[in-house]
């Protein structure tokens, strides 16, 4: 029935309208346009104590037309230096990944995307990650070596991300 909202459109109206009644420390949401429920401006603040401390971020989070069965992507469109981000900004964490086992055998199927995750849940994993790099399996193998070998240079390119990210406010 054309007009018909969907259920992943009921479901996102309503984590979105909770989430403006009760706002979660370290981020904000909305809509990018107001006609399309599918799509999220997300601004994630660097967690204190962290090298990301004080940056603002910001990442669009794109979800299927069949959310909840299937995960959201996000991707920072502010400059992003971490082992678990693509160098497009595209974020790599077990939970964003499809549900089920995975076929290259690095994750548990209950580590990977389930139904029960929201908004919420995605976008505190995603602090979660900046606050603890996972480099075992790195989205951006840059990122990841200087992590592991070159720890300084690591530290100026994150800086240099956060400082960027200031200047955009």
């Amino acid at each position: 029935m054309a007009g018909t909202p969907s259920q992943a459109s009921l479901l996102l109206q309503k984590q979105l309208k909770d989430l403006a009644k009760n706002p979660v420390d370290g981020f904000s949401a909305g809509l990018v346009d107001d006609s399309n429920v599918f799509e999220w401006q997300v601004t994630i603040i660097g967690p204190p104590d962290t090298l990301y401390d004080g940056g603002y971020f910001n990442a669009i989070m794109t979800f299927p037309q069949n959310y909840p069965n299937s995960p959201p992507s996000v991707r920072f469109t502010s400059g992003m230096w971490h082992p678990n981000v693509y160098p497009d900004g595209r974020v790599c964490i077990s939970i964003l990944h499809p549900p089920g086992e995975d076929p290259s055998g690095y994750e548990l199927a209950s580590e990977r995307w389930t139904p029960v995750h929201t908004v919420e849940s995605i976008v505190l994993s995603i602090i979660s990650m900046l606050s603890s790099p996972n480099d075992e399996s790195p989205a951006n193998i840059e990122a990841a070596k200087d992590w592991r070998e070159k720890r300084d240079e690591f530290k100026k390119k994150v800086r240099q991300c956060v400082r960027r990210s200031q200047e955009m406010l």
